[in-house]
């Protein structure tokens, strides 16, 4: 079955004035979609290859499910870990602050060392919260074009996007600004049910 571009679970301006709503109308509309279609086109093409049984170009659309799979994957997350504003932000509470605490020695040297993550990844790419299954401890992790410098297996629980498409229009090249401003809108409920969900898979 075809993957299909997930709609928004909340308004376009519920995220204002943290995240504008022409700038969520366009990461959701246009460019989450073209991770959806460019998704659907490499598996069909990888599809027509095997059918055919010419796979000169696997590289080529293995490489294009890599970056648009992982496009999707990463952008449904960050919807969903987003809240309309005033009903996000804060800090966790429960297990979630817990294991924070237990790997990071603090809520707050969370919080920058995610926001530094974030700021400073280079190019377009991702600061993730992520349950790694090797020591079963929440690591940082940044993700340039999508899908690179991850850790294989690592189970996703909360994620920003820093592509300028996720914040140019309000924030120009004030990348730091709009992490900031996304700290407002952390869905924790939905970040805690995440984390219960991946120690089940341990």
């Amino acid at each position: 079955m075809p993957y299909e571009l997930p709609p928004l679970p909340y308004a376009y301006n519920a995220l204002e004035p943290h995240i504008d709503e022409q700038t969520v109308r366009l990461h959701h509309d246009k460019h989450h979609k073209a991770y959806v279609d460019g998704l659907n086109n490499a598996e069909a093409k990888l599809l027509e290859a095997r059918e055919k049984g010419d796979f000169g170009l696997v590289k080529h659309w293995s490489r294009e499910l890599a970056f648009h799979g992982s496009g999707h994957i990463l952008h449904s997350l960050y919807w969903a870990i987003l809240a309309p504003a005033g009903k996000g932000g804060g800090k966790p509470d429960g297990e979630l602050l817990r294991q924070i605490e237990a790997d990071f020695g603090s809520f707050d040297g969370f919080v920058k060392q995610f926001t530094a993550a974030a700021t400073a990844v280079e190019g377009s790419g991702w600061a993730v919260l992520a349950l790694s299954p090797l020591g079963k401890k929440l690591e940082i992790l940044t993700a340039e074009k999508h899908q690179d410098l991850t850790q294989w297996g690592c189970m996703p629980i909360l994620t920003v996007d820093v592509w300028e498409h996720a914040y140019y229009l309000k924030y120009q090249n004030r990348r730091a600004e709009y992490v900031a401003a996304w700290w407002n809108l952390v869905n924790w409920p939905e970040a805690a049910q995440r984390l219960a969900n991946a120690v089940k898979k341990l």
